[in-house]
């Protein structure tokens, strides 16, 4: 977003100082997608470290418990209805108008039909607790009563991940992703770290519930303070039942999949959970948990994107969203593709390491195959974003809606005859149907050329990960009797052989401007201290 003055780039909101219309460029989305890669990389480390000390102190089955209660949590911000999401796409579009005096209407009406519904949910969830508990979930009868404990102070969180969600939405739809990581990194860190600190202090899972409730009530209070820095007219409530409608309009679609699509990405644990043991949904989630951080790269840019993509909408420039849709398809594939060759070819490795013998033997299988689906799924989050930041939320809904039976027939066969490989194999071929959809429909509608991704360096991609990943394996073999030294060495070797490579003769001009843009630190420092 650009500013008046030197001083509005700083971190500070700055006091009553006047919004100014968003200006989408490329060096703005490189800065804030590296922000916002750095806010969910550096929890990342952190979760790396702490996950196994959780395990070992909580145990398989209470670790389990604990990612089952997280997983319907997620799943209750269906009482969101979207307005999150909405809340954010309107105040970009606003902005990308120069319209910034609806702003405080906007938020006001998403942020108080939330607070009802966060309370209802809440309730919702308090009264099934005990249906959840005794009947639906696989729990030893020696977990009950902590369960229960779990999930009713899980209830209280509701309401305020939910108006949360507008509050950050300001921060998106305005560009400060500097600010919006300031608050984002402790608060999921502390998501890592209570857990220990409440097994250090001798509590069981609902004194640790109660520690990262605190912790989120503590992330809703700075987000309301910043954005009332922002946006000075923020603090007289201005909620509107009509525009409470148009909201909806969008929310609705975005509803179905914020209902689906937690039920589509969590459904194979609880499967898992009922046709399997606690034991084999600690099995899966915790590889699983680690395999799919490397969304954070797919995720970092969409969330750059969506906003920039509902400005740009909002003034018709179709052709500068087209070749930032393109672009950003490239970056994502040469970015999590390496990631995702080395997690395949090492997967036995890294887990012996990381989580010890038992998740080697079972979870080996199970993480290659996420692996793939992992670099697929990445793929469908630029276009996924397009659709929702463009105006068409009811798309990917729909497609929601047509995977679902297909998954929970293929999830239930599969888990059955081939225990958390089989969830893997089904989660995979569903998040692969999805992508393919998601980039159909965004080609077509938006008129975007196949063409362009080729024009914009996309075969020299998809070559030149081909090569890498066949150079790893190989690679793999022929150092596996060396001593653990010497293959470190030669995958250090190789990783920066290949870096050299991709950096010379797979990217281009245009790639090399904007990773230095990204790398300019002065800049980033600035925006951060």
């Amino acid at each position: 977003m650009r500013r008046s003055s030197d001083k509005g780039n700083s971190c500070d909101p700055g006091h009553g100082r006047e919004l100014g219309q968003v200006q989408i460029s490329g060096s703005l989305l490189a800065r804030n997608t590296l922000l916002n890669l750095i806010g969910q990389a550096l929890p990342l480390l952190v979760g790396v470290v702490t996950i196994p000390l959780v395990v070992h102190g909580l145990g398989t089955e209470r670790f389990g418990l604990l990612s089952l209660a997280w997983v319907i949590l997620g799943y209750f911000t269906i009482f969101d209805l979207g307005l999150g999401r909405a809340a954010t796409k309107y105040v970009s579009e606003a902005l990308g108008k120069g319209e910034n005096d609806q702003v405080p209407e906007i938020i006001w009406t998403a942020v108080t039909f939330q607070a009802a519904l966060g309370f209802l949910g809440a309730l919702v969830l308090f009264g099934i607790t005990d249906l959840l508990v005794e009947r639906v979930l696989n729990i030893p009868p020696e977990l009950l009563g902590e369960a229960k404990d779990t999930f009713h102070l899980l209830a209280l969180s509701i309401p305020l991940v939910l108006i949360s969600s507008s509050f950050s939405g300001v921060l998106e739809a305005t560009q400060r992703f500097d600010l919006l990581n300031a608050v984002r990194i402790p608060s999921s860190i502390l998501t890592f770290i209570l857990p220990l600190v409440g097994l250090y202090l001798g509590f069981g899972l609902p004194g640790i519930v109660v520690l990262i409730l605190l912790a989120r009530l503590g992330t809703l209070i700075t987000f309301v303070w910043m954005d009332f820095r922002i946006v000075p007219d923020l603090r007289g409530p201005s909620p509107s039942l009509a525009r409470f409608s148009s909201l909806f309009a969008f929310g609705g679609w975005v509803m179905i999949s914020s209902i689906v699509g937690p039920f589509l990405v969590y459904l194979d644990r609880f499967l898992i959970g009922s046709l399997l043991t606690m034991g084999a949904v600690a099995y899966y989630t915790a590889p699983y948990e680690m395999v799919t951080r490397l969304w954070i790269v797919s995720a970092s840019l969409s969330m750059t994107l969506f906003p920039a993509f509902s400005a740009l909408e909002g003034v018709k420039d179709r052709e500068r969203l087209s070749i930032f849709f393109a672009r950003s398809i490239k970056y994502v594939f040469l970015i999590t593709g390496t990631s995702i060759v080395l997690i395949i070819v090492y997967a036995e490795k890294i887990l012996q390491i990381w989580l010890g013998s038992d998740f080697a033997a079972e979870s080996t299988s199970a993480v290659q195959v996420l692996a793939i689906g992992v670099l697929i799924n990445s793929l469908a989050h630029t276009p996924f974003a397009l659709l929702q930041g463009a105006g068409r939320p009811d798309l990917p809904a729909k497609f929601h809606l047509i995977e679902l039976p297909i998954y929970v027939v293929m999830a239930w066969i599969l888990i059955g005859e081939f225990g958390i490989a089989g969830a893997a194999g089904a989660w995979t071929f569903r998040v692969a149907l999805d992508t393919v959809l998601l980039f159909i429909v965004s080609l077509k509608f938006y008129h975007i050329s196949p063409s362009l991704l080729a024009e914009e360096g996309m075969k020299r991609a998809i070559i030149g990960l081909v090569i890498f990943a066949g150079i790893a394996y190989v690679l793999r073999e022929v150092a596996y009797a060396l001593p653990i030294s010497v293959q470190s060495l030669l995958l250090t070797g190789f990783l920066g052989l290949s870096t050299w490579i991709g950096w010379n003769f797979v990217i281009d001009d245009s790639d090399r401007k904007t990773v230095y843009k990204m790398a300019d630190l002065r800049k980033i420092l600035e925006r951060i201290s």
